[in-house]
């Protein structure tokens, strides 16, 4: 995968005076089927969360709150998104390395993942992710 298959996603969005409303349906608006469902809050400022990349996951971050910024890695090349509006879902392809950093005071983090938890799915280790990747690549 490389940060190209990485996209901002603007969900729909139903304007109403009473309250706008958002949803997100799998394989419609989303690459994927949802199978779990979670979230970021009360992240203490200056922290940063993630720190990892999935292998097999796809997963759907969204900013339900305030905001923060999501900085994804290929490998080869770095690019920071931020995300502020709940409307917006960045997707997130497998084998990409992925960090949250720079939360505003209350901001919630929706993430909508492809996979049910398995710790085996995950590279913890930035130098093993990045030897995963060049095995991948010979």
């Amino acid at each position: 995968m490389s940060l190209e298959s990485c996209e901002l996603i603007d969900l729909p969005k139903i304007q109403d005076p009473r309250g706008n409303l958002t949803f997100v349906e799998g394989h419609n608006h989303i690459p994927f089927d949802i199978k779990r469902v979670f979230y970021l809050y009360d992240v203490p400022g200056g922290a940063e969360r993630a720190g990892h990349a999935l292998k097999t996951c796809h997963q759907l971050l969204i900013a339900m709150s305030g905001s923060f910024d999501v900085i994804l890695y290929d490998g080869r090349e770095k690019k920071r998104f931020h995300l502020n509006r709940s409307y917006y879902g960045l997707h997130i392809p497998p084998m990409i390395w992925r960090e949250i950093d720079n939360f505003s005071s209350g901001s919630v983090c929706l993430a909508l993942a492809s996979e049910l938890y398995n710790s085996d799915d995950y590279y913890r280790d930035y130098h093993g992710f990045l030897r995963a990747l060049t095995q991948e690549q010979m």
